[in-house]
């Protein structure tokens, strides 16, 4: 681990180069953070402002501070909540352009004191400042040491406990979930925390009331919650949280966001959020019974008739996802899924994210099945993989989603070519060559 230094030591090194040494303050600043970086110290949360000046950070800290009425003892008044909100925005605003500043304010307090402060905000009377509490604390929460002050400092609870009690209030639960999601992403603890306090109960209940309303973070929370990013941990539980989300209707919910279309402002993060909870193959199958390979492609003909890029990449995501599932392969190909993607692939000709997305599919649909396999070379994705590489030599994941289209292909439908397409592969580099 990096060595540390405290904000005094660092600031006597400082004084030391100036008073000993003669150096100019600004060299003297800049010989500190030269000489300590190659010592291997970690300045992360250190002011390194030139001496005699403040960091506005510590400046919008201290003015927090100092607008706190006998430390929130005595009521607060709708006027000081205001004036705590606007110092709310304006520590967003400098943790938000800078993470250097979001660490220094870490290291001073800030998380603790938001903490405690949003706790006591009358949601009722003041939820400006409750909102602009709940937005700098997402911008606080950037690292595994914010966000384990953040759980010392009962976080997840207050958190848990404004969004239950304002699930009528979409501004409080978007900006709510904002929160859950910076403080669980890369920090499997606070996962645990949110599932023990049954944020995937509580979402299930705010889906049913609010369908398509938009609710951008609710989905960002969902993925983080089932995003096994925690650097630190061998074995994350985040599959099993997916399963116990799939159980109790989030899947459903997911499904209906998709049903309603490209019209939906929930389409994409929907897409997204499905493909993040579709972690086996009994989940996947239950997603397609439940009507989502038909709400699926519905959006993909749609998206090629809008020219709706999100819409259509997002969509052939989840379909490859889904198409894990042997059993949604076929029911993919019985129902023109072949066909809808040849034809979306003509619509967007143009655009090598897209096309991508595509082969992706079309590959994952014709692995062990020669059936599948014939189909797409039928609708023609061996003229599609052709035209697309000459056409975009410089877009490399496009290049090899292509290899691996063609591999599977070449495999599937003719024999003696599959010890060919696997040398060729190989010799690309391709990992998994010789599936």
């Amino acid at each position: 681990m990096a060595r540390s230094i405290s904000q005094e030591a660092f600031d006597e090194l400082v004084r030391e180069n100036i008073d000993d040494l003669g150096m100019e303050p600004s060299e003297a600043l800049q010989d500190a953070i030269h000489t300590l970086s190659l010592q291997g110290v970690n300045l992360s949360g250190i002011v390194t402002c030139l001496p005699g000046e403040t960091s506005p950070v510590i400046r919008c800290l201290d003015k927090l501070k100092q607008q706190l009425p006998s430390q929130l003892r005595d009521p607060v008044d709708d006027v000081v909540w205001t004036d705590i909100g606007v110092s709310f925005d304006e520590l967003r605003a400098l943790c938000s352009q800078d993470k250097a500043n979001a660490a220094i304010a870490t290291k001073n307090g800030a998380v603790e004191l938001l903490c405690s402060l949003s706790s006591k905000i009358p949601a009722a009377t003041s939820q400006a400042a409750l909102l602009s509490a709940f937005n700098a604390l997402t911008a606080l929460l950037h690292d595994v040491q914010s966000t384990g002050t953040f759980k010392i400092s009962n976080g997840p609870r207050m958190i848990i406990g404004f969004l239950n009690d304002n699930k009528q209030n979409i501004d409080v639960l978007n900006s709510g979930f904002g929160v859950v999601a910076s403080a669980a992403t890369g920090d499997e603890i606070l996962k645990e925390s949110f599932m023990e306090l049954k944020v995937d109960e509580l979402i299930m209940e705010i889906m049913s009331i609010h369908k398509n309303a938009g609710i951008q973070n609710l989905y960002d929370a969902i993925r983080v919650l089932l995003t096994p990013d925690d650097s630190r941990v061998v074995a994350s539980q985040v599959y099993g949280y997916a399963r116990k989300f799939a159980k109790i209707g989030i899947a459903e919910a997911l499904v209906d966001s998709l049903r309603a279309g490209l019209s939906s402002p929930d389409l994409v993060s929907a897409c997204i959020t499905l493909k993040a909870i579709a972690v086996n193959d009994e989940i996947c199958k239950s997603i397609s019974e439940i009507g989502g390979i038909d709400a699926i492609l519905r959006c993909i003909e749609d998206s090629g008739e809008q020219g709706n890029k999100a819409v259509a990449k997002v969509c052939c995501s989840l379909l490859s996802k889904l198409a894990g599932s042997d059993t949604n392969k076929s029911e993919i190909v019985g129902k023109g899924g072949m066909d809808k993607l040849i034809k979306l692939s003509a619509r967007f000709n143009d655009d090598p994210s897209v096309l991508q997305e595509i082969m992706s599919i079309i590959s994952v649909l014709s692995l062990r099945s020669p059936e599948n396999a014939a189909r797409a070379v039928e609708a023609g994705a061996g003229d599609l993989a052709i035209q697309a590489m000459q056409k975009f030599p410089a877009a490399a994941q496009m290049q090899r989603n292509s290899c691996l289209m063609i591999r599977n292909l070449a495999k599937q439908t003719h024999a003696n070519c599959k010890d060919a397409a696997t040398d060729a592969l190989r010799d690309l580099g391709v990992d998994g060559y010789n599936l």
